[in-house]
């Protein structure tokens, strides 16, 4: 690495783990390591995790590089004003816990924080599958659906920070309740679980799918990309499932674009892989169903970072030029 690089560290906090990267001006990761998260017991251990995570990473770089700032995606809800963690289900070792004056007064200097969505939404419009385009719809499905909405070049954060949740937009008002409470998220009813779910009330009409074999008779155990397999070997129930997945999944991002009308749609996530087959057939479904003139016009990609968009977003929110 070059003393003439600039380089921004990136690090993703999840519940279970820290990913960190040293990333360059054009959004490509130099570096990176993974490290353990501590998400029970004092705050104080969760910023002990994090900081040794970033000393690891900044100490087996060879002569330890000169980073121009720090930016971390982490769960909220959180502050990006601030950087204050408010109150994530996933971390709750930090509650109102200011985690960017912390960092900032260790590492000494600038400090930037989001939530992973809305940092892998930027990293995707800056340098990946959005670049060149000025507004970005993005929607990373896995267990749960996370969204991030950039608009001429900008986050779109709403009074606190909380906007862009798009996962939680109700689709069904008498839908499954959601973990956030409220019923019939697209959450509850596309992402990773509730493909395994709907594949798991498919059985009984189909005693003989390929499904009963993949999870060795045991239904608890089925998976979205058992899913996926069952339907590549024309597997009837797992049919059944992906066209209900693409449904709803058309239905959702057709409400997007009436609402948003977005230059593009960027689908990235856990489950994206399985999806990328069907985005096609996801964007035939907005036509005549759309009041937008236009809605074929609007792309919808597949995500350019997979596993590393907390790493590449987190840095993004440093937006370099």
């Amino acid at each position: 690495m070059g003393h003439q690089d600039k380089l921004v560290l990136g690090a993703d906090i999840g519940g279970t783990k820290i990913a960190a990267g040293l990333v360059d001006q054009h959004g490509v990761i130099r570096k990176q390591s993974r490290a353990p998260m501590v998400a029970a017991g004092e705050p104080q251990e969760g910023l002990a995790a994090v900081c040794g995570a970033i000393e690891t990473l900044l100490s087996n770089s060879g002569d330890r590089p000169k980073i121009e700032a720090i930016g971390i995606c982490a769960p909220g809800p959180l502050n990006p004003e601030t950087g204050m963690i408010l109150n994530p289900p996933n971390l709750p070792i930090w509650q109102n816990y200011p985690l960017g004056d912390e960092l900032r007064r260790r590492f000494a200097v600038d400090v930037k924080i989001d939530n992973d969505a809305n940092a892998a939404a930027f990293a995707e419009a800056k340098w990946g599958a959005g670049r060149g385009y000025r507004n970005v719809f993005y929607a990373t499905i896995g267990t749960g659906i996370g969204t991030g909405i950039v608009l001429d070049q900008k986050v779109f954060h709403g009074k606190t920070g909380a906007a862009g949740e798009g996962g939680h937009m109700g689709v069904d008002i008498h839908g499954p309740i959601c973990n956030c409470g409220k019923r019939g998220c697209i959450e509850t009813l596309a992402a990773g679980p509730a493909i395994a779910r709907r594949a798991r009330q498919k059985l009984s009409k189909y005693p003989d799918s390929v499904l009963r074999e993949m999870c060795a008779g045991n239904p608890q155990a089925l998976t979205s990309h058992m899913v996926a397999k069952a339907y590549a070997l024309a597997d009837r129930a797992a049919q059944e499932v992906m066209q209900e997945t693409l449904d709803l999944l058309a239905y959702w991002l057709g409400n997007i674009v009436d609402l948003l009308e977005p230059d593009v749609i960027i689908i990235g996530g856990g489950a994206s892989l399985m999806l990328v087959p069907f985005l096609e057939e996801i964007r035939a479904r907005w036509k005549g169903a759309c009041l937008n003139p236009a809605p074929l016009d609007i792309p919808l990609l597949p995500a350019h970072y997979g596993e590393d968009a907390g790493i590449a977003g987190a840095a993004a929110l440093c937006a370099m030029e």
